[in-house]
Order: C-alpha cells, then sequence, then structure tokens
C-alpha cells in the first residue's frame, strides 16, 4: 500500500517525503482495530484488483496513478457511517494530496473517484470510476469460503445493529445488487466474477430470510 501511495503522487509531480507520511497514516487507519472487513487486506485487494481492471481497459498512465490513489483512500476513515465515511475519506485524500503538491485538477479527480463510492454509480463513460466501484465489489465473486467470511466480518462491524434490523437492511441492500444488470459495469469485471456474485448474494438472501 505504502508503494501503491508513494509512487502514483510521484507519478503526479507530487513530493514524495510527503507522500510517505500520507502512506503512514493510511497504514494506521487501515489496521485500527474495530475493522473486520473494510481493512488493509480489502485495501490490498481494491488496488490489486482495480490495477488489474485498469490494464483491462488501457487506462493512460495519470488515470492509474489517480485510481490507485483512489483506491488506496476510499475506505481510510471507516466508522459505519455511510456517507459521513466516503465523504471524510475524499477530504482525508484532497487534503494529503494537497499538501504533497499535485496539481489541483488530479486532486479533484481522486476526490471525484473517492466520492463515486457513495452512490456504488459510475458516471455515464467513466472508465476508471467504473474499474474502482467495480473492484470494491469484487469480494462478491469470491468463492463460497472466502464470501462467508466477508459476509460474517461486515456483520460484525455492524454488531451494535438487532438481529432484525440487520436482516432487513442487509436483504434490501443484497435485493438491489441482485437486481442490477449486469452488476459489474466492465466486461473484464464481469467475466472475472459476475455469475459468482449473483449465485453468492442469492444464497446469502435465501439465508436471511429463512431465519
Amino acid at each position: 500500500m505504502r508503494n501503491d501511495w508513494v509512487s502514483a503522487v510521484r507519478a503526479l509531480g507530487g513530493d514524495g517525503g510527503v507522500a510517505a507520511d500520507a502512506a503512514a497514516d493510511l497504514a494506521a487507519r487501515y489496521a485500527e482495530p474495530h475493522r473486520r472487513y473494510h481493512d488493509t487486506a480489502h485495501v490490498l485487494a481494491v488496488l490489486r484488483d482495480s490495477a488489474a481492471l485498469a490494464a483491462d481497459l488501457g487506462l493512460p498512465p495519470e488515470e492509474r496513478a489517480t485510481l490507485a490513489l483512489a483506491a488506496a483512500a476510499h475506505d481510510v476513515v471507516y466508522d459505519g457511517r455511510p456517507g459521513d465515511d466516503e465523504r471524510r475519506s475524499a477530504e482525508w485524500a484532497v487534503s494529503w494530496l494537497r499538501r504533497a503538491g499535485v496539481r489541483p485538477e488530479h486532486v479533484a479527480r481522486v476526490e471525484e473517484l473517492v466520492l463515486a463510492t457513495l452512490t456504488h454509480a459510475a458516471p455515464d463513460g467513466d472508465a476508471t470510476a467504473q474499474a474502482l466501484l467495480d473492484a470494491d465489489l469484487a469480494i462478491l465473486g469470491a468463492e463460497e469460503v472466502a464470501y462467508d467470511r466477508y459476509r460474517s466480518a461486515v456483520r460484525a462491524e455492524y454488531a451494535a445493529i438487532p438481529d432484525e434490523l440487520w436482516r432487513a437492511g442487509r436483504s434490501a441492500v443484497l435485493s438491489d445488487l441482485l437486481a442490477r444488470d449486469p452488476l459489474y459495469a466492465t466486461a473484464a469485471a464481469r467475466s472475472r466474477w459476475e455469475a459468482a456474485a449473483k449465485a453468492n448474494l442469492g444464497r446469502e438472501l435465501a439465508a436471511l430470510r429463512t431465519r
């Protein structure tokens, strides 16, 4: 994660020393003990998968750099407060990138990408945002054992929510995801994860409805 962040900042003309300080804060935040899913392993997976999709899409170097920064920062603030978490994560990225001297247009682009995770809807034709959002949902297409670990980890992050409310809210989220056709925006993501993701989502939704 550190190398990805520092390399991307430097690729956009920013200061490597400031980038290293930001990367240290990034690593500390993803290691916070209250995180069960939105942790270091998650951000590393999103960095890996978004880079792979960027290669498949043939994104230009500057877009790959902004994508890497957005992938690294997208959950840097995570307190289980949807909407607020994404906005504060975007603010974190903007603050550090400005300190590093990254050009304003690149800072704005990273902010835009992080905020796209708020609605999980990429603007039409924005392949970079599509790559980020598809990578963020890659876990849905994991093998059953890995998906079940993810499901348990997310529940643990919301342990304060009573079971009845959790089942209702989670069922609504799963139903929305299942209704998306396709679920993934990019062809590369669909070929990798679509079929398994639909199966996993259906399996979890069925389990929630039978309890």
